[in-house]
């Protein structure tokens, strides 16, 4: 199976960029966005051979994921089931006869920090959700997580400590999500690999210089482990601040 996810950074601006045709070439089984900064029927994006899903946030212009799958899952439920949380249109999980796949976009903390400890309580709850998906069949969960989780995962680890997305809060959390038996598949297949980065700030030609942070990544359960067969990011791909992340597994 071919996993693609993105962060669009605004759906509407993307599918102007080149999305749709990207979308057709790259022909993956699942396909999965994030940031679609859509309310319900301000686009028609249909794509003939997909089922497709959407969770809209309910303040207009931001936020949003959208999942389109060429197999039918048994079943879909949007947000974790926590009010807190499941107003911002961030989770889909789909449910397949042998996984579930979850795309999330994690909340960032947000300049000054303002909403680091909101997002301290999201990851504990988020990371309690896969654990309880994990307990019933193997998990895949993709998305713009808002972390890069060691110092190989951006290009200035000691000027951006302290930076919302790599504060040793946000990190922890990374790592007790791992622990809690979840692989980082790009690192599964490339431990040491420098300069991988999937989002780059548009400021001070960032994107030029690969001056960037891996914040998108695919996750899966330990025990899929025997199932992977690659992981890449598609840095080449325009359209976005971040770049599409894909997983090939066997399943």
């Amino acid at each position: 199976m071919k996993l693609i996810s993105w962060n669009v950074n605004g759906l509407r601006a993307c599918i102007g960029k080149g999305f749709s045709e990207y979308f057709d070439k790259e022909d993956a089984d699942i396909f999965c966005l994030q940031e679609t900064k859509i309310s319900e029927g301000q686009i028609e994006f249909e794509k003939e051979g997909y089922y497709s899903y959407w969770n809209y946030a309910e303040k207009k212009g931001y936020s949003g994921t959208a999942v389109f799958s060429k197999i039918k899952p048994l079943k879909v439920t949007y947000g974790m089931g926590i009010d807190e949380h499941d107003h911002e249109g961030r989770v889909i999980t789909l449910e397949f006869e042998d996984f579930f796949f979850v795309t999330v976009y994690t909340p960032n903390s947000k300049r000054e920090l303002e909403r680091l400890s909101y997002r301290q309580v999201w990851e504990d709850d988020f990371r309690n959700y896969l654990m309880g998906l994990d307990k019933v069949k193997p998990v895949i969960v993709t998305g713009d997580m808002n972390v890069a989780h060691k110092e190989i995962d951006l290009k200035n680890p000691k000027t951006n400590h302290r930076s919302a997305g790599f504060t040793d809060e946000e990190r922890e959390k990374m790592t007790a999500l791992l622990d809690a038996g979840f692989i980082d598949t790009f690192r599964f297949f490339y431990p040491d690999k420098t300069d991988a980065y999937s989002w780059w700030s548009y400021m001070f030609h960032a994107r030029e210089k690969n001056v960037g942070w891996r914040i998108d990544y695919f996750l899966c359960s330990e025990r899929l482990k025997e199932k992977l067969a690659d992981a890449g990011i598609h840095a080449d791909i325009q359209g976005s601040d971040h770049c599409p992340v894909e997983l090939d597994i066997e399943l």
